[in-house]
């Protein structure tokens, strides 16, 4: 427990003092009368709440371990003079520091131990998506409008593990038939937190430069471990989809765009691949991080000998002061679109991916007034990039994008993107997309 005794002054003398004037002598012989914390030193000491060391000093800048923390909480229990605000309080620290107190032997009924057991976070969004398509004068527009509710619980196992999941009901604003407005389970595992070490089991998102490759969830396990260099080991299944359109009689796709003359289907598929991956990442807390990973798919195509994908990336994030950043990714797949359609021409542009990315400042969700902007250049081969995060450019791409965020409230964010695109198997196909969101955190 890396904290300070003087630091955690203020919550000792909520649940620790009873009364609210200090007027008790200061035993200690290294806190002034000056001190900020002299008062409240003064009282706590007087209450029997904090006992010092034997040779008259305090040593408030001294860490204290959660065996010293879980003492002063024992004392704050005893008392009796209390009001209901610092009572409640009292008890969610008992909660939290119960295997402490019962060494010390002070009991902690389940009651209160439980109470914390099981907590709740959650979103509601506003999305609105334009894409406006535009290939040898044909144009074509296609709009998203959807609301999407978003709750996370999480609930306690033992001080080691817990089980987290995600649910999401989301709702077309230009239909409400069928299964719009369902509520679905999104994600679910159990989660295991040592020192330096973390292990998942279920279903949940991939962490190895998911912003490039792929964020989307998969089933399996995860492990991690390392402090300032932390290595990941990821197995399991994933599944993805296709989406299609149709523009003067070819096959479009408007995500993972692919065009070709005769209006096959190149470059997708909706069956469930086996996944593997590998990465590392560091950061020490300076200007300056890493990460690299390799992140294997086998697809399981159709009447395709050699349908696995093997992915390689590296990235890199600069941060020049507390409000100028800058982000470089690259990513490498050893198929290209020729392996799976011979009549292509060779340099289809999809076995590879990089973003280049400079941010100033950023919206905060906790802070109002907060703000941030950023212009990013990006090309997302679709053989690399497989369900990148990114939503002002999609995968079959390249382009530039350019966006701001916004806090005018606590809680709440406002996004705005705008990407101009090409499609990188043929030039002449476009597409602007303009992009806005609204979050609220709770």
């Amino acid at each position: 427990m890396k904290k300070t005794l003087v630091s955690a002054l203020t919550t000792a003398l909520v649940v620790g003092a009873a009364s609210t004037t200090f007027a008790a002598a200061n035993p200690f012989s290294d806190v002034p009368a000056d001190h900020w914390a002299y008062d409240a030193v003064s009282q706590l000491a007087a209450d029997g709440v904090i006992e010092g060391y034997g040779d008259t000093t305090f040593r408030g800048n001294q860490n204290i371990t959660r065996y010293e923390m879980a003492q002063m909480i024992a004392k704050a229990m005893a008392k009796t003079d209390v009001s209901a605000a610092d009572k409640a309080l009292i008890d969610k620290l008992a909660a939290e520091f119960s295997d402490e107190l019962n060494n010390l032997g002070v009991r902690v009924s389940n009651l209160e131990r439980n109470a914390d057991m099981v907590k709740w976070n959650g979103m509601a969004r506003y999305t609105y998506t334009q894409d406006k398509y535009e290939y040898q004068g044909n144009k074509l527009k296609e709009k998203d409008d959807k609301l999407l509710l978003r709750l996370e619980p999480s609930a306690e196992v033992n001080s080691n593990w817990h089980v987290k999941a995600r649910l999401e009901a989301q709702t077309d604003l230009k239909s409400d038939e069928g299964d719009n407005g369902n509520v679905s389970l999104k994600r679910v595992w159990a989660q295991g937190d040592y020192n330096n070490f973390q292990v998942k089991l279920g279903k949940f998102g991939s962490t190895i430069n998911n912003t490039l490759i792929f964020d989307n969830p998969y089933s399996g396990a995860a492990v991690t471990f390392g402090k300032d260099l932390k290595a990941t080991l990821e197995a399991g299944r994933v599944g993805t989809g296709e989406l299609s359109k149709t523009l003067n009689g070819r096959v479009f796709y408007a995500k993972a765009s692919q065009l070709t003359e005769d209006g096959n289907k190149i470059g997708l598929v909706d069956k469930t691949a086996s996944y593997q991956g590998i990465g590392l990442a560091y950061d020490n807390g300076s200007k300056l991080t890493g990460r690299a990973g390799y992140q294997h798919f086998d697809w399981n195509y159709d009447d395709v000998d050699n349908d696995d994908v093997g992915i390689w990336s590296v990235g890199a994030n600069y941060r020049f002061d507390k409000n100028v950043a800058f982000d470089a990714s690259y990513a490498k797949s050893n198929r290209s679109l020729t392996d799976y359609e011979p009549n292509l021409k060779e340099d289809d542009g999809q076995d590879k991916s990089y973003a280049f990315e400079l941010d100033y400042k950023g919206a905060q969700k906790q802070n109002a007034g907060t703000w941030g902007m950023w212009v990013a250049y990006r090309y997302l081969g679709a053989l690399t990039s497989v369900k990148p995060t990114y939503d002002g450019i999609h995968e079959g791409y390249k382009g530039w994008e350019v966006g701001a965020n916004y806090t005018p409230f606590k809680n709440v964010v406002g996004t705005l993107r705008y990407g101009d695109t090409k499609n990188l198997y043929n030039n002449d196909l476009k597409d602007k997309i303009f992009f806005g969101r609204v979050e609220v955190f709770f």
